[in-house]
């Protein structure tokens, strides 16, 4: 009897500690998710501008250059636009691959969204440029948030599975 409370007690600690992890991994993803963005958004701002490239065709190139999420937000343009308008095929990529975004970030990316193809090639380098500059300031707070809460939510999942533990006993 005793082996087996003492390994339930192993397993709500390993169990609060993994799900503590996991909230956390939410902070440092968001963190990296724009980062690549803003990576990515530099790429197509140098195709569209000396390119000339349609921007089904740049999201697809960008899809199969780059496999992380970000990436995968790309290709789901790329697939989108092959039925909707630029800004309906953006918007549905955002929400099915926007998860670690804010609500902050994914507006300031469906911003940009609304403008390209539909304006001249300067006019979306600039906005481009603008989401960009957005991008920094957001990536700012993504990594003052994540300094605070990554280690935070990894200690209260091992506090909460000693408080549990704590309890049963």
């Amino acid at each position: 009897m005793g082996v087996i409370k003492s390994f339930l007690f192993v397993l709500i600690f390993l169990s609060s500690t993994y799900i503590g992890m996991i909230i956390s991994s939410k902070y440092k993803n968001r963190v990296n998710d724009l980062k690549e963005l803003k990576s990515i958004l530099n790429i197509m701002n140098t195709k569209i501008r000396y390119t000339y490239e349609p921007i089904g065709e740049i999201c697809e190139e960008i899809s199969q250059m780059n496999e992380t999420n970000v990436g995968k937000l790309f290709g789901q343009v790329s697939t989108n636009l092959k039925e909707k308008p630029i800004t309906e095929a953006w918007n549905c990529a955002i929400d099915t691959y926007g998860n670690n975004f804010s609500k902050e970030d994914k507006h300031i990316i469906k911003t940009l969204g609304k403008m390209l193809g539909k304006t001249d090639i300067d006019g979306q380098v600039s906005e481009i440029e603008q989401a960009n500059e957005f991008l920094h300031v957001q990536i700012e707070k993504a990594e003052k948030e994540r300094q605070k809460n990554e280690k935070l939510y990894k200690s209260l999942g091992m506090v909460i599975g000693i408080a549990i533990i704590i309890i049963l006993v």
